[in-house]
């Protein structure tokens, strides 16, 4: 070794970011090992670099009688407990030293500088897990493919990866940080395509309002490569969570599409009423009814009959994603079904007649309507539920229909609004 190469290790601390003490220290540790497997090595020795020079000098460590380290039952590579205080150095430098020590650093600077970068990154990107990230496709094959992320290579395994994707050499793309760990036989870094926190972290990057948590993402249900429905909600007044994701004439929704290479997207608002919640997860089919088992989390939902295979989608997908979008198990059926399906159960007189604040009708297959009822009635705003009343008014009394028909027409106003909002659910 000589000057050159301590200037070299000087470079290798600024570059890599690898402190040049502890290039020394590896080196040092190395060649002391191959110092030990010379002909005519010493029992105890040490090896120490002129830091300055660049010159390297073996000392024999030669201790006082009696007080020789004890070496016995260590395995071969482990170093015995040693202190060097104790001991007189002599120099024992072997004259050939230079060549060994010469192919002893290569091979230890280029091992310590990957295991310092393995140990930078995992440190670096071990706080990321879930970050975007953007890099250059540098190979791709049946098994993986490899990203370069700029100052390390990332691995998008085949798992990881969108089937209806091609990453070809030198595409630019996007993916989330899903593991890291310090393998030195490969990059330390695996990324995917497939994660549904892809859509999130495209959306915060787009959308301003989702940036600065005026507009939350609440969920996410995706089939990579097909769909993704997402639901929002709005923590400010005047903020649409819908429209701030959709952006002026559809431009956010419109590059996390192009982002995702064509993949569908439906923007749901969030709503805690689970009625109405359900029925806009199944956009954009229209739905007529929702009926809900709170126990099982179980909804029954109504719908016309054209728009039945718009609500299960292609494969079922329209109705599976929106059953992981909400939590709620979606039993879809058409007007007509649930007509067939009438009924071995009916509601008993006495339930009829509880006043428990929903609403009293009776849906088409036996089963009690599951709204709220309006104020002062007991029958929610569906127009169907108040004719429903007004016919059970006229079997009671003639008279009573037609100021029940009166007052209908006096507040026509708020039930068609309370039917209209009844219908969006």
């Amino acid at each position: 070794m000589n000057r050159e190469t301590i200037e070299a290790l000087h470079v290798i601390e600024k570059e890599k970011g690898i402190p040049f003490d502890l290039l020394i220290d590896a080196l040092e540790d190395a060649l002391h090992s191959a110092y030990n497997k010379t002909a005519n090595a010493v029992p105890f020795s040490e090896v120490k670099i002129d830091q300055d020079t660049g010159e390297i000098h073996v000392f024999e460590l030669i201790f006082p009688p009696g007080m020789e380290p004890d070496t016995e039952g260590l395995e071969e590579g482990e170093k015995p407990d040693i202190d060097y205080s104790i001991a007189e150095r002599q120099e024992v430098t072997p004259s050939d030293f230079g060549r060994i020590a010469a192919q002893t650093a290569k091979q230890v600077i280029y091992q310590r500088i990957r295991d310092a970068e393995q140990d930078i990154f995992f440190r670096e990107y071990s706080t990321r897990l879930g970050e975007i990230v953007t890099g250059i496709v540098q190979q791709s094959d049946n098994r993986y493919t490899l990203v370069d992320l700029g100052r390390v290579e990332a691995l998008l395994p085949k798992s990881e990866q969108v089937y209806t994707e091609r990453y070809e050499h030198g595409m630019r793309l996007k993916a989330v940080i899903k593991e890291v760990n310090q393998n030195p036989k490969g990059p330390p870094i695996i990324l995917s395509r497939r994660s549904e926190e892809l859509v999130r972290r495209l959306f915060e990057l787009e959308v301003p309002e989702i940036a600065d948590e005026l507009v939350e993402i609440v969920g996410v249900a995706r089939e990579p490569g097909y769909r993704t429905k997402i639901s929002v909600v709005s923590h400010s007044d005047g903020v649409d969570p819908v429209g701030a994701c959709v952006g002026p004439r559809g431009s956010r929704v419109r590059m996390v599409v192009s982002e995702l290479r064509g993949e569908k997207i439906d923007i749901i608002p969030f709503n805690e009423e689970p009625a109405r919640f359900v029925a806009k997860a199944l956009s954009p089919a229209r739905v007529r009814e929702v009926l809900l088992d709170d126990d099982a989390l179980e909804a029954t939902v109504v719908v016309p009959d054209d728009q039945l295979s718009l609500a299960i989608g292609k494969d079922g997908m329209n109705a599976r994603l929106a059953n992981r979008l909400t939590g709620w198990k979606i039993d879809i059926k058409s007007e007509t079904e649930m007509v067939e399906d009438e009924t071995s159960f009916s509601v008993t007189e006495e339930e009829q007649q509880v006043d428990d604040g929903r609403c009293h009708a009776v849906t088409s297959g036996g089963k009690r309507c599951p709204n709220a009822a309006l104020p002062g009635s007991l029958y929610c705003g569906i127009p169907a539920h108040q004719a429903q009343a007004l016919e059970e008014s006229a079997e009671a009394s003639p008279e009573d229909a037609a100021v029940a028909s009166e007052e209908t027409d006096l507040d026509e106003e708020p039930v068609k609004e309370a039917a209209k909002e009844a219908g969006e659910a």
